[in-house]
C-alpha cells in the first residue's frame, strides 16, 4: 500500500508540534514560583512605556503607555505633569481592545499617549480609574541630540531565572535612558502567557531587589529586536501557528515601536504565512494592527545616534534588493547622527560553537561599512563577546532559492588589532558585540577560558557570569562597559570620533 506524500507531511508536522508543545511544558520551563505580578486596581499588566511609532526626535517629545486590565467597564484616563510641577495635564483618552486569548482569559489592551514632553526632562504620569488616581510613575522623555545619554543592551533574558532578576536589578541601578533587547525577549515561544510569567513580573516588579527584579519598564523605554524564540521558534514555521499558540507572536501586540521598516506582507517574501483557524488569525491581526509584520524591522533616533533594529531570523533574505535598498537608504539618511548602531538577534560574527555556523547576517557587512556603522549589537549566544574592529568581504554567492537557508558565509576579514579602546580609541572597522547573557542558561562557558576555540576576529569572550552592556554617549565619545549580575566590571572600552 502506498501512503500519499501528504500523509507523511502531516505526520511530520504533527511530530514537530508535539515536540514543541512538550518543550514548552517541560518542568524546566514551567516552575512553581512563576506567578504573574498582577497589581491591584484591576491591572493584569501594570503600565509600561514604549517608544511608539515615533522614529524621529521631536520637540516636544511623546511616548506611548500600555497596560492591561480584566475588563473595560471602568473609565480610564491619563495625566502628565512636569517634574516638580503641581498641575496635572490631561491626555487624550486611551484606546482599548477587548480580547480573549485562550489560556489567558479575557482582558483589555489599553494604549495611551504621553505628549508635550520636554526632550530629556523628567516628568510624572498617572492613571485614573473612574476619576480616582490608581497608578503613578516617574519617567524621562527621549534625549535630544545635544544631550548625553546612557543605554543598556541585554538579550536572551526572559526565563524568570534568578540571574535574570539580578541583572534586571543591576540595570535599574545603572539608571539607563533606554534599554535595547537584541532578541529572545521571552522563552520559549514568544507567547503572552510567557510574558506574564517571565517578563512583566521581573521588569515591572514593585520592588528593586536582586531576588525580584525592578520597576524598570514603567519608567524606562525598552526597545527590542525579535529573536527566534520570539517569532520564529527555532526556525520552524509553527511559530506562526495560531492554533498551536493562540497567544503567540506577542511581540506584535505587546510592543509599540516605529513602523518605518520595509513593507512586508504575511505569506509573501520574508514573512512566513500565518497558520490556524480564521477566527484565530483575525483575532491576532486585529490586536496587532499595522505592527504585523512590519514592526520587525525599524529605525529610530535617540540623542545623537541613529539606531536600526533588524529581523535576522532564517526566513529573512538579506540579499533581497528591496530589503538592502531600504537598509542602505535608512542609514544614509542619518546624515546628522554622530553615532550609528545596529541591533539584531543572530550574530554574523561570534565564536560560540553552538551558533557559529549561523553567519547569514554577514551579508550586510558591506552596507554597515559603507554607511559607517559604529557598533552592531547581537544576542542569540548566551554570553558576552567583543570582536576586533573589522572589515569583511563575503565570497560572491547567489540568492537563496525558495525554502533554502543560508548558514555559512565564507569570506575574508581585515582586523584592526591596534585598537585597544584605551590608548587607541579610533577603530578602523565595525565592532560586533554579543550581549546575550541576560538571564537564560549560559553557553560557551568552556570556551571562555580556551582562546584556541575562538575565531580570529574575537577579542573577548566572557561566560560566566550573566551580564549586560552599558553604553555612555557624550558627543563624540562612547564608553562601553560589560557589567555582571553582581555589578562587577568585566570589560570596558572607549571609542572617540
Amino acid at each position: 500500500m502506498t501512503i500519499p506524500d501528504t500523509h507523511h507531511k502531516s505526520c511530520a508536522r504533527l511530530c514537530v508540534l508535539l515536540a514543541l508543545l512538550l518543550f514548552s511544558l517541560s518542568p524546566a520551563s514551567i516552575r512553581a514560583n512563576e506567578t504573574a505580578d498582577s497589581t491591584s486596581n484591576n491591572f493584569v499588566v501594570a503600565p509600561y512605556l514604549q517608544l511608539g511609532d515615533r522614529p524621529s526626535l521631536t520637540d516636544p517629545e511623546s511616548l506611548t503607555l500600555l497596560w492591561q486590565t480584566i475588563d473595560s467597564k471602568d473609565n480610564w484616563s491619563v495625566q502628565v505633569k512636569d517634574d516638580g510641577a503641581r498641575r496635572w495635564k490631561s491626555q487624550a483618552a486611551p484606546k482599548v481592545q477587548s480580547v480573549e486569548l485562550p489560556g489567558n482569559g479575557p482582558r483589555c489592551f489599553f494604549t495611551g499617549q504621553l505628549t508635550g514632553l520636554a526632550p530629556g526632562k523628567p516628568f510624572d504620569y498617572r492613571l485614573l480609574r473612574n476619576d480616582a488616581p490608581v497608578f503613578e510613575a516617574h519617567a524621562q522623555a527621549r534625549k535630544a541630540a545635544s544631550q548625553p545619554y546612557r543605554f543598556v543592551v541585554v538579550g536572551d533574558c526572559g526565563t524568570n531565572s534568578a540571574p535574570q532578576r539580578q541583572v534586571a536589578n543591576q540595570i535599574y541601578s545603572a539608571k539607563p535612558d533606554f534599554v535595547m533587547v537584541p532578541g529572545d525577549i521571552v522563552y520559549n515561544n514568544g507567547r503572552l502567557s510567557e510574558y506574564m510569567h517571565r517578563y512583566f513580573p521581573i521588569y515591572n516588579s514593585e520592588q528593586a531587589t536582586p531576588d525580584k527584579g525592578a520597576p524598570l519598564i514603567r519608567s524606562t523605554v525598552f526597545v527590542a529586536a525579535a529573536g527566534n524564540h520570539d517569532i520564529d521558534v527555532m526556525g520552524r514555521v509553527v511559530a506562526r501557528d495560531l492554533d498551536l499558540f493562540p497567544d503567540g507572536l506577542g511581540y506584535f501586540y505587546l510592543w509599540s515601536q516605529p513602523l518605518n521598516g520595509p513593507p512586508l506582507v504575511s505569506g509573501q517574501a520574508n514573512t512566513p504565512k500565518l497558520i490556524g483557524l480564521e477566527s484565530h488569525q483575525s483575532r491576532f491581526l486585529k490586536l496587532a494592527g499595522p505592527r504585523y509584520p512590519r514592526m520587525a524591522n525599524f529605525s529610530f533616533d535617540y540623542g545623537n545616534a541613529h539606531i536600526v533594529v533588524l529581523d535576522a531570523n532564517q526566513y529573512m533574505d538579506w540579499l533581497d534588493p528591496k530589503l538592502r535598498t531600504w537598509l542602505e537608504d535608512d542609514l544614509a539618511s542619518a546624515n546628522n547622527a554622530k553615532w550609528r548602531f545596529v541591533c539584531f538577534h543572530q550574530p554574523g560574527f561570534n565564536s560560540d560553537l553552538g551558533h557559529f555556523i549561523e553567519q547569514r547576517m554577514r551579508l550586510l557587512s558591506d552596507i554597515f561599512e559603507r554607511q559607517k556603522v559604529d557598533v552592531v549589537f547581537n544576542g542569540h549566544t548566551h554570553n558576552y563577546q567583543r570582536s576586533y574592529p573589522l572589515h569583511f568581504v563575503p565570497a560572491k554567492r547567489e540568492r537563496a532559492k525558495p525554502g533554502e537557508q543560508i548558514n555559512a558565509v565564507p569570506g575574508t576579514w581585515t582586523l584592526d588589532r591596534a585598537f585597544d579602546g584605551v590608548t587607541n580609541t579610533h577603530p578602523d572597522g565595525v565592532l560586533y558585540i554579543v550581549s546575550g547573557a541576560g538571564g537564560a542558561g549560559l553557553t560557551g562557558t568552556y570556551q571562555a577560558g580556551n582562546q584556541s576555540t575562538w575565531q580570529e576576529f574575537t577579542f573577548k569572550f566572557i561566560a560566566p557570569p550573566h551580564s549586560f552592556t552599558t553604553c555612555d554617549v557624550n558627543d563624540k565619545t562612547l564608553i562601553v562597559r560589560q557589567l555582571s549580575a553582581d555589578g562587577d566590571e568585566l570589560d570596558r572600552f572607549t571609542i572617540t570620533k
